[in-house]
């Protein structure tokens, strides 16, 4: 039994017709270019578990300190926070490995830290470790009295 080319209308289409797939595939691809730079909002870290083993020290990587007096060091060298993002851009070393571990003093405000850490995510930095002390035996932390007024 053979296909005829004629305008007949007994004749099976014998192709599928993509075209509505199409569409549908490109309103789709349109919502996800929309939506995708609304989803990666936030500054990304991995926290540690409580019990995890310590790091492997390694001195070779490179070290941004931030003291209790919001001094900010890349290395050794402190960096006016002004020009934190312009150094991290412009390190040739931080650029190559892609890698920086941050070391924060416990008294500062938790709203400096997270904009350290934007200025190093906004500079183009995947991996940023955060290093700590190992955990004190008596977690949770006490907490701690006030006088009444």
């Amino acid at each position: 039994m053979g296909m005829s080319i004629s305008g007949g209308h007994n004749t099976a289409m014998s192709e599928i017709n993509i075209t509505p797939f199409v569409d549908v595939m490109l309103v789709l691809l349109i919502i996800f270019m929309v939506t995708a730079p609304m989803l990666s909002k936030g500054v990304e870290i991995d926290l540690p578990k409580a019990k995890a083993q310590p790091m492997e020290v390694d001195e070779s990587k490179l070290l941004m300190v931030i003291d209790a007096e919001r001094r900010v060091y890349l290395g050794e060298t402190e960096i006016p926070h002004a020009r934190l993002e312009e150094a991290l851009v412009n390190n040739v070393r931080l650029q190559r490995e892609g890698e920086l571990y941050l070391k924060a003093d416990r008294n500062i405000p938790y709203g400096f830290v997270v904009q350290v850490m934007a200025i190093i995510k906004r500079a183009g930095i995947p991996k940023l470790g955060m290093v700590t002390d190992p955990i004190d035996e008596q977690w949770p932390p006490q907490p701690v009295e006030t006088a009444a007024l």
